[in-house]
């Protein structure tokens, strides 16, 4: 019996999460966010000469450097609780997660603080990124040694 009004106080006193509003936050932010990076995709298009295939590294630069920007000015946190993952899973959480690091081991020195955890966090996605693109490009060169298809 006592698990049972356990579980009614818990219930009672735990505050409800509101899922679906939660969700249409973080797809809209999110939304907004890889709408920003198209913009800028398609201004570099049209200002530096770029093509469809080489935009996307500076894109991806720019859109990183916009959130550690908003990082340091402390605009990304606010973001962050407003939309949750909607902020976190584009590339610019990337930059926010340095940042972040950076900035809350600065008291320590340059390079013991700063240089020396800016990228726990971030490490392990660069990390897992680079074994992935590694193995995709194996399984890509593999199939086109064999000829299964011409990438």
């Amino acid at each position: 019996m006592k698990q049972q009004q356990y579980n009614t106080l818990k219930d009672q006193i735990t505050p409800k999460v509101p899922i679906p509003l939660n969700c249409l936050k973080a797809f809209v932010v999110g939304g907004v966010i890889c709408s920003i990076g198209q913009a800028i995709s398609f201004l570099y298009m049209i200002f530096f000469d770029f093509t469809e295939k080489t935009v996307g590294n500076p894109t991806v630069a720019t859109m990183v450097f916009l959130a550690m920007l908003l990082t340091g000015f402390g605009q990304y946190r606010k973001l962050g609780q407003f939309a949750g993952a909607g902020s976190a899973v584009p590339v610019t959480g990337f930059g926010n997660a340095v940042i972040s690091a950076a900035i809350e081991h600065r008291s320590e020195g340059l390079v013991l603080g700063v240089g020396g955890n800016m990228f726990k966090l971030a490490g392990s996605v660069i990390l897992f990124g680079v074994v992935s693109a590694f193995f995709v490009s194996l399984i890509k060169l593999i199939l086109v040694s064999v000829g299964v298809t011409s990438w």
